[in-house]
């Protein structure tokens, strides 16, 4: 079973062994000289932050016209996770996203139709020259529960709303799904995972009738133009870890590239349309070139999983039993291989990202009711959990799920339902000790 089994090298060779508020910022360690030096260049460009154009640093220029924030790292703070908007912080964070659409999909690639006022994607912040779209409104509302021993719990349900809107109403159809910056460790593993080997543990009509009914999410790849097997974001709807990098620069910061060259700009924006970009001539006309998409793409691949903690804990080892008996490692897949990979550290391992990276129908009480390529209102791509204890660590504090509403791992179990809604059940079922046991475990991921 999982418990004899626990190996504390999540990232296979590739793990490195920290606890700091640095866990998730390392690069692997099998990296050549040559390859440390674009992880470096890297690394810096997803730190700094951009400026408006037209402006001397040229390499840095083109902000917005409309965007959510100046930096990769505003939102993936310390590689780490995002933060929903907080009224009573000073300082709002950024890390939240409101994705939209229309009903329907692009003829060609399949991709959700964008809202035609505000596109697919709310900025809530603009460069002088343009103007925001608005601003997130975020409320909660309390869900009131016990476990089966009488001790209480309580849920928060959040409500987003988009206010002070600057380019008239939302379409009547429009479909609004937030999105939570997730930490960026080990993308590049599960990049490498092959192909075959994803779509073989789907079981989208559920032959095996054991409730789990992984689908695959098939999606555009904006740089072959084929639609392939989608990995990345909540909703598995993108291919590679490259236009995962190139979508977060245009949609995030504004800024575009070979595989978004157009900017965000609505035709109703006019003054967001008419804004100077940052294209350099001299080096193309986008505003982030080839060069620095792949370095920061390089940076994002590379970055090291950190290896698992207290492995030979008892109460770590009894949650590993929780985790399997109560049918969580039916999605949360402990053990992929990668197959061959362009960057030689990443292939050929034996990794334990606890994630299928399949679709799964998660229940009402999570569902955004916005379709994305094949995933449905309800589906979400299973998470990798690798990391998953050091969260707190790093960003000081915990979000989890999809748009950050659970405050702890046990708000998020609860939260499960649809396929997992058993599972979610024997764990609020569950005696203390062993629920105790199971958030062991995890933390210890």
């Amino acid at each position: 079973g999982l418990a004899s089994n626990l190996d504390a090298n999540l990232g296979g060779e590739t793990t490195r062994v920290e606890t700091s508020s640095n866990s998730f910022g390392l690069p692997a360690p099998q990296l050549t000289n040559e390859e440390r030096r674009t992880f470096e260049i890297g690394d810096s460009f997803f730190t700094k932050n951009w400026v408006t154009a037209p402006s001397s640093t040229d390499a840095r220029d083109g902000l917005g016209p409309t965007f959510n924030a100046q930096a990769c790292s505003s939102c993936h703070v310390l590689d780490g996770r995002g933060a929903p908007p907080d009224p009573e912080l000073e300082r709002t964070p950024l890390g939240l996203l409101l994705r939209l659409s229309v009903p329907g999909a692009d003829p060609v690639t399949g991709a959700p139709l964008p809202d035609p006022n505000y596109g697919d994607q709310f900025q809530d912040r603009s460069v002088l020259a343009a103007a925001a779209e608005g601003s997130i409104n975020l409320s909660y509302e309390p869900i009131v529960g016990a476990y089966g021993d009488g001790e209480a719990f309580e849920l928060r349900d959040p409500t987003f709303s988009m206010i002070d809107l600057g380019f008239g109403p939302l379409a009547d159809d429009v479909m609004v799904s937030p999105r939570l910056a997730p930490q960026v460790i080990g993308v590049g593993l599960l990049e490498a995972v092959p192909e075959e080997a994803i779509l073989a543990s789907a079981d989208p009509d559920d032959v095996d009738a054991d409730g789990i009914s992984g689908r695959p999410n098939m999606v555009w790849n904006k740089r072959t133009k084929m639609t392939t097997l989608g990995r990345f974001g909540w909703k598995a709807n993108t291919p590679t870890v490259e236009q995962q990098v190139a979508d977060a620069f245009h949609g995030d910061i504004g800024i575009t590239s070979a595989l978004n060259p157009d900017q965000n700009c609505p035709p109703i924006q006019a003054n967001c349309g008419a804004s100077p970009n940052g294209a350099d001539n001299n080096d193309g006309p986008t505003e982030l070139t080839e060069s620095r998409l792949a370095s920061v793409t390089f940076y994002n691949r590379t970055l090291a999983v950190p290896a698992m903690r207290d492995i030979d804990n008892n109460e770590v080892t009894a949650g590993a039993e929780q985790f399997e008996t109560l049918g969580c490692a039916s999605c949360h897949t402990p053990t992929l291989e990668t197959g061959a990979a362009e960057i030689e550290a990443l292939g050929n391992q034996t990794i334990h990202p606890y994630t299928d990276l399949l679709l799964h129908d998660m229940g009402p009480g999570l569902a955004d009711g916005r379709p994305d390529f094949d995933a449905g209102g309800q589906e979400w791509r299973t998470p990798p959990l690798w990391g998953l204890g050091l969260i707190d660590d790093v960003n000081g504090a915990r979000f989890l799920l999809h748009d950050g509403r659970a405050r702890t791992i046990a708000e998020a179990i609860l939260w499960h339902g649809g396929e997992a809604e058993d599972s979610a059940e024997g764990f609020r079922l569950a005696g203390s000790s062993d629920r105790d046991a199971l958030i062991a475990f995890l933390e210890a991921l």
